[in-house]
């Protein structure tokens, strides 16, 4: 391994799964390393009834929850979130996003955030986001 051979001390690693995705997927819903929370992506589905809201809005307040459970799993909270990265399906839901993500982050230190447009997201969904979370001390 290269890491040793360069002086580079890798930081623990820690598979956090909160149990709000069906266990059969092949993926964690977060990986800790050190102090850096790498939270997969969620989708707006509620984990109990594995339905999507009607409403893009809900959908997106839907998909922020899934995501801060796995953070309050983790020992995290929105407050330690550095960078959000959304998929959308439609762009026309660009406004309504900025109006749930408000709800979920105040500023003026918002964390970073990337919004892209995707031809499709899994199960039909009409959001994904995926976090980076650090622990602030």
């Amino acid at each position: 391994m290269l890491a040793p051979l360069l002086g580079i001390t890798l930081a623990a690693t820690t598979f956090v799964n909160a149990g709000n995705a069906p266990s059969t997927l092949p993926f964690s819903d977060a990986v800790q390393a050190g102090d850096t929370l790498y939270l997969s992506g969620n989708i707006g589905q509620n984990p109990g009834t594995m339905t999507f809201p009607a409403d893009f809005k809900d959908e997106a307040r839907q998909a922020l929850r899934n995501l801060g459970l796995v953070l309050h799993k983790a020992g995290y909270d929105y407050r330690d979130v550095v960078k959000v990265t959304a998929f959308l399906s439609d762009m026309r839901d660009y406004d309504a996003w900025n109006s749930v993500y408000r709800e979920f982050f105040t500023g003026p230190n918002y964390p970073a955030r990337s919004t892209v447009a995707v031809s499709a997201l899994a199960r039909g969904a009409k959001i994904e986001v995926e976090m980076i979370a650090v622990k602030s001390h």
